[in-house]
């Protein structure tokens, strides 16, 4: 013990940050020297299930947690808290506990605020002028106007993941937030198919995994430094290639549950994408494939997942790119830029599949790295 106390506080503190917070904070009975250490942690973690090690279902254990933070929390020094999270599964928090804790955070410069507790939240919340990342999971909100109002609470925001379930009261989403680089929005079946209406002039990176049944649509405005998309949905990608014309990687998973072919409005030109990573399920997706290679001249890597392979399971009568009568047809990217292939086949034995391989080998002449998997 006297070995380690003889380091230097600021090294002790470091320590410190590799332990549970509740375990941090009881070192300081140790010693006078440790009894403060622990309120010039950065990061805080409160979660009732991992702290709580008798009687976790309890009234008289969440009330002794609960009050065991009150006290805590408070007494934290450092200028800035880089994160704060709260789990509370046990029992129902306060509108005043969470309003509590929040401005503590706040005078703290919190950057970074997570949640996952049951609670009431009051109609309006404290300004939070320092929060950059903010994630909503399975939310309920008091009303359509609760997540607008929550959102323009946050100045400076950054990054928002929005997960939503069956449960979820909203029927519109909107996200007008000018600050923010980062957005992730998961909608699971059962959700509403309302319009998604999105306001983020300085968005960089955008990931949108919608499973509703019914078909949806997007209506974002200008995105002009969007470099990144990871979108998987049930179908109609069409209606956000539009907004992707600026981007340099894209990963992308279109189920189909129709005749539909899938597409975009001609004319559209990927000038600026480098990485396409498509995540392939049936026959429908090799027209949409071949678009997209013909239309991204500057395309340097190109990574596919084939679950199953391009013609397992045609829909229809869907008739696919025939990948060997196209060989006078070949993508400029094969002939200029394309440099990284890499495919994953899995159950893949179709004639098909090795057409495809063999008009990348023949025609990709930048070619410098390729890995294949076959499963």
């Amino acid at each position: 013990m006297a070995e380690i106390s003889g380091l230097p506080d600021d090294l002790l503190v470091k320590i410190l940050a590799f332990l549970p917070t509740k375990v941090a904070i009881s070192t300081s009975v140790l010693s006078k020297q440790w009894r403060f250490l622990w309120m010039w942690l950065p990061k805080l973690k409160y979660d009732d299930y991992d702290d709580i090690t008798d009687g976790f279902n309890s009234v008289s254990a969440f009330q002794t947690y609960r009050d065991f933070i009150a006290k805590n929390l408070p007494l934290h020094r450092a200028p800035i808290i880089e994160s704060l999270s709260l789990g509370f599964r046990c029992g129902t928090l306060q509108p005043e506990d969470l309003k509590s804790w929040v401005e503590v955070a706040v005078s703290r410069s919190v950057r970074e605020l997570s949640f996952n507790i049951r609670v009431d939240v009051p109609p309006t919340v404290c300004l939070l002028p320092s929060l950059r990342t903010l994630e909503l999971k399975r939310v309920r909100y008091l009303n359509e106007d609760s997540l607008r109002m929550l959102l323009s609470f946050c100045p400076v925001l950054e990054y928002l993941s929005i997960e939503r379930h069956d449960n979820d009261n909203l029927r519109g989403l909107v996200v007008d937030v000018p600050s923010l680089r980062r957005l992730s929005l998961t909608s699971y079946t059962g959700c509403s198919s309302d319009d998604y209406v999105i306001v983020t002039p300085s968005l960089k990176y955008f990931k949108a995994f919608d499973y509703r049944s019914e078909i949806s649509s997007y209506k974002i405005e200008k995105i002009p430094e969007l470099e990144e998309a990871d979108i998987s949905i049930e179908r109609n990608p069409e209606k956000l290639f539009v907004y992707f014309k600026s981007i340099k990687c894209l990963s992308l998973q279109v189920d189909f549950n129709s005749k539909e072919e899938p597409g975009y409005d001609s004319g559209i030109v990927f000038n600026h994408l480098e990485e396409l990573t498509p995540y392939i399920h049936d026959a429908n997706w090799s027209k949409l494939l071949f678009r997209l290679l013909n239309d991204s001249p500057k395309l340097r890597v190109l990574e596919i997942s084939n679950s199953k392979s391009f013609y397992k399971e045609k829909i229809g009568e869907y008739l696919p790119v025939s990948w060997s009568k196209n060989q006078g047809s070949v993508p400029k990217c094969f002939l200029n830029s394309l440099e990284t292939f890499r495919v994953k086949w899995y159950y893949s034995e179709e004639q098909e599949d090795r057409d495809f391989l063999s008009l990348i080998f023949k025609h990709a002449r930048c070619l410098k790295s390729t890995s294949i998997l076959h499963r």
